[in-house]
């Protein structure tokens, strides 16, 4: 019985593993179909029929390819003012025909698209023509996709550093207007026509205008720039070294400035250094620290100077609008300096220096005061008289009158009994020598008060000059600081641009690839 058995076992085992095999040989031809397809297409496509990628691909010898092109705008790395350079990053899709690579999908089980290196395939030289930095072709060679019928879609990423014309005649309340230019450096209208994806508007001179030809789906949101519009340029153009036209495509990108930034750390610091500059005629002359505050003013904006040179580049073509408006605070702020020195003069002059003409004092005592709205402090001027008459008692000043109304039931006397305190001075017959000698030194006394109180008053009326001409170089600058700031910033023509930036989720009238 025991070889019975063993042949029994033998004869199961073998049933097993054949149908074990079958079972693993149906499941890896319905699990991948398509990789030994894809192997043999591959190979019969590059292989069999000797594809060359060094000949372009054409229908025959006259005919001209040709090439779509269209441009993704994925990020706004960079906007360099100094060296107007604009970074970018951008995916550069390419669509051509290769009449080489077409198959029928039934002979390769149901294949329509194979993914082969774009290193392998042949491939139109699109360059950037405004290149500023770095390599002017496309570095990172993705694979391309290619279908049965021969058409070949490759779309590479790309950052371009491309020359940008920055216009800082409005800084920083600008627009930009950059563009990237792009076109086949070997190949010839004749043999390559290059095309925008989109169609576009037909111009006078063969020009095409496609109306947001740059897709922005995919765009990140750039923290200093709005992307206004997107536009795209297709034109021949004919160089003075052959006679076959030259095809290119021009994407045009105009970036809008947000300003917060600089309103809050340029714009606001300088209008607050114009409003020192008109309180300079508000300080009062005497005490002494007008000169101080307007050098100190004029420092500020030095310094103000020096940042703004490091943003702005070095061209002498134009001047931004914050540098305009710098200029003229400067400006502003030396004439208050020259005026302030002025006035500082004009306050400190006394009648032993300086005399005062009489045009000068009607008009900066009498008439300016009532134009510019000021009240002087009325002052109890009473000039005391010396009057020589007769012998009849001592000489003094004429006292003020007195104040009999502070005493209650006290009316003063009448004229006729009022005392004479009056003496000529010529009676020396009725006084020994030493009171006249003593009359006599009163007088002086007297007159000297006198002339004193009378250039004490002319030094006041110097002093109330100075200050009328402080209150109309107040009003004067505080007018020319107002309507210089309006008239400077108000200039940008970017404040008036109804064009809001656009929105990536809107795709109304979006060239879609």
């Amino acid at each position: 019985m025991a070889p019975w058995y063993f042949i029994v076992v033998v004869m199961l085992s073998g049933w097993v593993s054949i149908v074990s095999l079958e079972e693993f040989a149906d499941f890896k031809a319905t699990a991948a179909p398509t990789e030994p397809a894809a192997k043999a297409l591959h190979f019969d496509i590059m292989k069999k029929r000797n594809y060359n990628k060094l000949i372009k691909p054409s229908s025959g010898p006259q005919s001209k390819l040709t090439v779509k092109l269209g441009l993704r705008l994925s990020q706004l790395i960079d906007v360099s003012e100094k060296n107007q350079i604009m970074i970018i990053s951008v995916w550069l899709r390419h669509e051509w025909y290769d009449g080489r690579l077409k198959w029928n999908p039934d002979d390769y089980g149901g294949v329509d698209k194979l993914h082969i290196p774009s290193d392998d395939l042949w491939r139109p030289d699109i360059l950037l023509y405004n290149n500023a930095d770095g390599d002017f072709v496309i570095t990172l060679l993705t694979k391309a996709t290619v279908y049965n019928t021969g058409r070949i879609v490759w779309e590479p990423p790309g950052i371009y550093k491309s020359y940008c014309p920055i216009a800082m005649a409005y800084f920083p309340f600008d627009m930009q207007e950059c563009f990237l230019k792009f076109g086949s450096w070997s190949y010839d209208g004749t043999e390559v026509d290059l095309q925008h994806f989109c169609d576009g508007i037909e111009q006078p001179g063969g020009e095409k205008i496609i109306l947001k030809g740059i897709d922005i789906k995919d765009f990140y949101f750039n923290v200093e720039w709005d992307i206004i519009n997107v536009t795209a340029r297709r034109k021949v153009k004919f160089y003075p070294c052959c006679p076959e036209p030259y095809p290119d495509i021009t994407f045009n990108v105009t970036i809008k400035r947000r300003t917060l930034f600089y309103t809050l750390n340029l714009i606001m610091p300088c209008i607050s250094i114009s409003c020192l500059t008109i309180l300079v005629f508000y300080l009062p002359s005497d005490s002494g620290e007008k000169i101080t505050l307007s050098i100190s003013i004029l420092l500020a904006l030095t310094v103000f100077f020096l940042l703004l040179s490091d943003i702005n580049p070095p061209t002498s073509l134009e001047i931004p609008l914050i540098g305009k408006y710098l200029l003229f605070i400067m400006l502003v702020v030396t004439m208050s300096i020259f005026l302030t020195v002025y006035t500082l003069h004009i306050h400190f002059k006394t009648p032993t220096t300086h005399k005062m003409s009489p045009w000068v004092r009607r008009v900066f005592t009498d008439i300016l005061p009532r134009i510019l709205l000021m009240r002087r402090p009325e002052f109890n001027r009473k000039k005391g008289k010396v009057a020589v008459r007769t012998c009849n008692g001592i000489e003094m000043r004429e006292t003020e009158s007195r104040e009999w109304n502070t005493f209650e039931n006290v009316h003063p006397p009448p004229p006729e009994l009022e005392p004479d305190f009056s003496v000529d001075v010529n009676c020396t017959s009725k006084y020994s020598p030493g009171v006249m000698e003593a009359l006599t030194g009163v007088k002086t006394i007297a007159d000297n008060l006198r002339k004193a109180d009378e250039e004490n008053a002319e030094v006041r009326d110097w002093k109330y000059i100075a200050m009328v001409m402080d209150r109309l170089f107040l009003y004067i600058f505080t007018t020319a600081c107002f309507t210089g700031t309006l008239s400077i910033f108000l200039y940008a023509p970017s404040l008036y641009d109804p064009r809001l930036p656009l929105n990536t989720s809107d795709t109304s009238g979006i060239c879609v690839y």
